[in-house]
């Protein structure tokens, strides 16, 4: 399915991709990308720049820093995940707590989302 995107944040979502957290580089590269199927960092959905989509399963991954634990952006994010549900995407929220602290456990839960274990990756 292709979704539309808004493309006046394409050049944000580029920069976004250069400049990825330290947590989004740790399940990027430990992870992610070793994925037997196609994953996008920062890829627009609609009037949102994602973390990271896997198209074929229609996931969303959200990687939160600390600022998402104020009441402002807990609305927001309902909102935006509310928004991409709509669209027939799950999304799937992660702490950097979460990435930092257990993140096989994180690893893990993404895997049982995609219907993978970990004998998949090798």
């Amino acid at each position: 399915m292709i979704y539309n995107y808004n493309k006046k944040l394409v050049s944000n979502a580029q920069t976004l991709r250069k400049e990825m957290t330290n947590e989004e580089k740790h399940l990027w590269y430990d992870f992610l990308k070793k994925l037997p199927m196609t994953v996008n960092r920062q890829k627009n959905i609609g009037s949102y720049i994602v973390d990271f989509f896997i198209a074929s399963r229609r996931i969303v991954i959200e990687i939160d820093g600390r600022q998402h634990k104020l009441p402002e952006n807990k609305a927001e994010d309902n909102k935006r995940d509310k928004d991409l549900q709509a669209l027939g995407v799950k999304v799937l929220r992660y702490s950097n707590s979460d990435i930092n602290k257990n993140f096989n456990s994180v690893c893990e839960d993404i895997l049982k989302h995609l219907n993978l274990n970990s004998s998949s990756l090798l």
